[in-house]
């Protein structure tokens, strides 16, 4: 038995907007904007995360990412699997008219821990 409490996972969500966004009339986007900003709101107060950073790329890839399939990034530390699928699950339930945001983007979670790095050892002095 360990005596180490349980990490929390280390998730990279990654989120890209597909063709359905850059296909809207420029008096529509508003909308699918305003609706990322009440998913990023709703990640940020969900409890179990806590948002590490979000990076955003879009200042060197201009419309829909087909080489890099994301645009933005959220880096947080999340309690456990289930809380990681709720923070994807906000695609689905996320209304933006009369659709839902998936309509307008995806994500994808890499979930993993954080790097530690163990400490040195000594090299074992046995006189060889």
């Amino acid at each position: 038995m360990t005596d180490t409490p349980s990490l929390p996972l280390r998730v990279l969500f990654c989120c890209g907007v597909s063709q359905n966004f850059f296909d809207l009339p420029r008096e529509q986007i508003g909308e699918v904007w305003q609706a990322y900003g009440k998913m990023l709101a709703a990640v940020e107060a969900m409890d179990g995360v806590r948002v590490l950073g979000i990076m955003d790329d879009d200042r060197l890839v201009v419309g829909q990412a087909d080489g890099a399939p994301w645009t933005f990034y959220i880096m947080a530390d999340v309690a456990d699997f289930d809380t990681a699928v709720a923070v994807c699950n906000l695609y689905r339930t996320t209304p933006v008219g009369d659709y839902n945001l998936w309509r307008y983007g995806k994500i994808e979670a890499r979930v993993g821990r954080a790097l530690t790095v163990p400490p040195a050892t000594p090299p074992s002095s046995n006189g060889a």
